[in-house]
């Protein structure tokens, strides 16, 4: 998530949702577009109830540059300058594989498009979009690779004895690899003049924290904290619910996300280091 990233940034509280954060003054201070079970395609996330895509993501983010105009009373060779510095964090994908393609139950995708076809429609989608961020004054840009979710704890709650669904890693792994290629492009200069975009590889990052657990102090990387069914793993933590009593001891807070302190791991893995960025980690970009 974005949380940790910003505090090592400096930021003291919680980049405000867009649903609340309207007055020119506020946006200055960040906002956060994101919106639960989204995904890069439209339908993406359906099976869970109302959500904000993309697309719709961005063109919210269209309507606060908007709002901001107004507080540099016009001038939009200032807004842009403004616009210059900020950072931007887009971590898109794993809902399309986990919430999509991965449901057939629910999503025709996985007998519509092999892995190799879906992953290309997803990242020709992507650059669309983030393109579209850049006309709109986007400079400084992170995107993430979608993470090994063939690792979490919802892919533990079958009667197969392996804790890994490579399946679903091989499949986005062409994502991945084809998001890096994406960047590199960005960062040709012709394309998009004056883009900085950075990757960072949360499928190396997370694969770093499930394979060297016990180095960072985890002791249960196969269930999650709080959820429902076995393994805590088939549904996510639901009101009422008691957690486990440790949580700093488990890689996984429910069925698909990880706790606290695995989140601030992989922050502080990807802000000062470049084990897992290129070409540059966020720390040098926001000194960029």
């Amino acid at each position: 998530g974005i949380t940790r990233p910003a505090r090592l940034l400096g930021f003291q509280n919680f980049i405000p949702p867009f649903a609340r954060a309207r007055a020119p003054r506020e946006v200055l201070r960040g906002v956060n577009f994101a919106s639960g079970a989204a995904g890069i395609r439209e339908e993406t996330g359906n099976n869970l109830g109302d959500h904000a895509s993309l697309s719709q993501q961005v063109t919210n983010f269209g309507n606060v540059v908007q709002v901001m105009l107004r507080y540099f009373r016009g001038d939009a060779s200032l807004l842009n300058s403004y616009l210059g510095r900020c950072i931007f964090f887009s971590g898109m994908g794993s809902n399309d594989y986990l919430n999509n393609y991965f449901m057939s139950n629910f999503y025709t995708t996985s007998s519509d498009y092999t892995p190799k076809a879906f992953a290309s429609v997803l990242l020709q989608d992507y650059a669309n979009q983030l393109a579209k961020m850049y006309t709109m004054g986007a400079r400084k840009v992170i995107v993430t690779s979608v993470g090994q979710i063939g690792y979490t704890a919802n892919n533990n709650t079958g009667n197969n004895s392996s804790r890994c669904n490579e399946k679903i890693n091989d499949a986005v792994s062409m994502f991945n690899s084809g998001l890096k290629r994406l960047v590199q492009r960005f960062n040709g200069g012709t394309e998009l003049p004056g883009a900085k975009f950075v990757y960072l590889d949360f499928y190396k990052s997370t694969s770093d924290l499930y394979r060297n657990s016990s180095q960072y102090g985890f002791e249960v990387i196969d269930k999650g904290c709080c959820g429902v069914g076995r393994n805590n793993g088939q549904i996510t933590c639901l009101p009422l619910q008691q957690p486990c009593p440790d949580r700093r001891k488990y890689l996984f807070w429910d069925a698909f996300h990880p706790t606290e302190l695995a989140n601030v791991l992989l922050a502080q893995s990807s802000f000062s280091t470049q084990s897992f960025t290129y070409p540059i980690n966020i720390q040098q970009l926001a000194m960029s």
